[in-house]
């Protein structure tokens, strides 16, 4: 089964970030890479206008600045799509299961895009698209909140093409939504944001040295 229940681990001293440092979720554990889709697995192409795949997600998106959604495009569903749904997860959280950090099901079955700030709440969110539940039960975007020390969390963004016409589940969590994608998803897409939060304990100067190519003297 894919399914569990993540433990809620945030806004954690710095010690606490070390003492954790190699536990977390894993990227094998997300859904994109724990659900078998075939032919479909990874044929949508998700992109977004404000980081790159496998790059840092702006301050702005996280807990750090307003903490809004970025905004997300995708392209490439199959002809028999109904829907999209979307599950963004932190690969990297010091839990047994990825932290959920929002959930949307019922977009449509098209090319298209979420604008930034769109999964803040029910209101905001596009019309006939529901937003789930992430990890601390909201309906909506729980911006990245990675403990200092831990080192970087990738934030996988998961856009699913959807088959069939049965109604979908009114605000589903992680467990809802993995049952709706076992029975109907067809094809499957990704992109990582990145972000991580230094070790406060850690003077500028020293986090320098540490992050700087061999043989450089830091500024």
């Amino acid at each position: 089964s894919l399914t569990g229940q993540p433990t809620m681990l945030q806004n954690l001293p710095d010690f606490v970030g070390h003492a954790l440092r190699e536990q977390r979720a894993g990227l094998d554990q997300i859904v994109f890479n724990r659900l078998p889709l075939r032919d479909g697995h990874g044929t949508i192409a998700v992109t977004s206008g404000v980081f790159v795949d496998h790059g840092p997600l702006p301050v702005d998106c996280t807990a750090d600045g307003e903490g809004v959604s970025p905004p997300l495009y995708w392209s490439g569903l199959p002809e028999s799509a109904t829907s999209v749904a979307l599950i963004v997860e932190d690969a990297d959280s010091p839990t047994p299961h990825p932290l959920v950090h929002a959930i949307a099901v019922g977009l449509p079955a098209q090319d298209g895009a979420l604008r930034g700030g769109a999964l803040a709440d029910d209101s905001d969110a596009p019309a006939d698209a529901t937003l789930g539940r992430n990890s601390y039960l909201q309906h909506g975007w729980l911006p990245p909140d990675p403990p200092p020390g831990h080192g970087k969390h990738r934030y996988a963004f998961q856009v699913f093409a959807l088959g069939g016409t049965e109604p979908l589940p009114e605000a589903p969590g992680r467990d809802a939504l993995i049952a709706l994608l076992e029975s109907r998803a067809i094809a499957s897409g990704m992109i990582v944001g990145t972000y991580e939060r230094h070790d406060t304990t850690v003077s500028s100067a020293e986090a320098a040295a540490e992050t700087a190519p061999p043989g450089a003297t830091p500024a």
